[in-house]
């Protein structure tokens, strides 16, 4: 699959739009986010504040979730905006999250610009890690 500018700029377009539906009554800090996936679909979400700060929603986490339900998997491109429409940099919750979702082979959009997600979070911990521990209940399906 192809990744282009236009790719990049649609994707910007859908994280813009979902950031316009944010909910931020309390930081009035609106995110959007977009997924672009190796099927070739496209996800948003939008961050969703809540009175119990620690329980809000950020927006990648909407997007990632639209796409789990839609039954996608494997993030190959992803973007996030702030209220002035400028790249922000995911939560470290938010890339683990993406680590998850994704792969080496996933790129973000960053203030700094295109970065392959290995240069966005070196060492991330994965599935794999859980196999390294004799006791873990995790088991590749």
């Amino acid at each position: 699959m192809e990744i282009n500018k236009n790719t990049w700029e649609h994707l910007h377009g859908l994280a813009v739009e979902a950031m316009r539906h944010a909910y931020v009554p309390y930081s009035g800090y609106p995110v959007g986010a977009a997924i672009l996936t190796a099927d070739g679909n496209y996800f948003s979400g939008c961050n969703v504040e809540n009175s119990g700060y620690g329980v809000a929603l950020c927006a990648e986490c909407g997007a990632v979730s639209d796409m789990i339900k839609a039954g996608s998997t494997d993030i190959v491109a992803f973007a996030a905006v702030n209220g002035n429409e400028e790249p922000v940099v995911p939560c470290g919750r938010c890339r683990q999250l993406i680590s998850e979702h994704g792969s080496e082979r996933t790129l973000l959009a960053m203030p700094v610009g295109i970065l392959p997600f290995p240069e966005v979070m070196p060492f991330a911990f994965g599935k794999e890690d859980l196999t390294e521990v004799p006791t873990s209940t995790y088991h590749e399906d």
